[in-house]
């Protein structure tokens, strides 16, 4: 059986693709090819090299920003802890004796 004997179901029509598109289908495969390119014209060690260096300087950040979120969460917990224990110093607001205040 052919392809077209199997498919008994009418095809939709594939959508056109809008002139925008196309362009940035093309802008986008322009960029690729000048990335290869420039890539072409470099030692392949340099090549390595340089993306060796991209992984350390990731890693890096990584490192200091889970330093970061840990001094913040040392942080919060003390300030967390602080806040229940101002709160126990504290004379409570609603209690069985009343203030009268004069207003004039």
């Amino acid at each position: 059986m052919s392809e077209e004997q199997m498919n008994t179901q009418p095809e939709a029509e594939p959508k056109k693709a809008t002139p925008i598109d196309e362009f940035v289908a093309h802008q986008k495969r322009a960029l690729d090819e000048t990335g290869k390119a420039i890539e072409a014209l470099l030692p392949p060690e340099f090549v390595k090299h340089t993306k060796e260096a991209q992984k350390e300087f990731v890693a890096g950040f990584k490192v200091l920003a889970d330093t970061f979120i840990d001094e913040m969460e040392k942080v919060a917990k003390k300030v967390e802890s602080q806040g229940k224990s101002d709160e126990d110093d504290k004379p409570s607001t609603t209690g069985k004796t009343k203030v009268k205040v004069q207003v004039e």
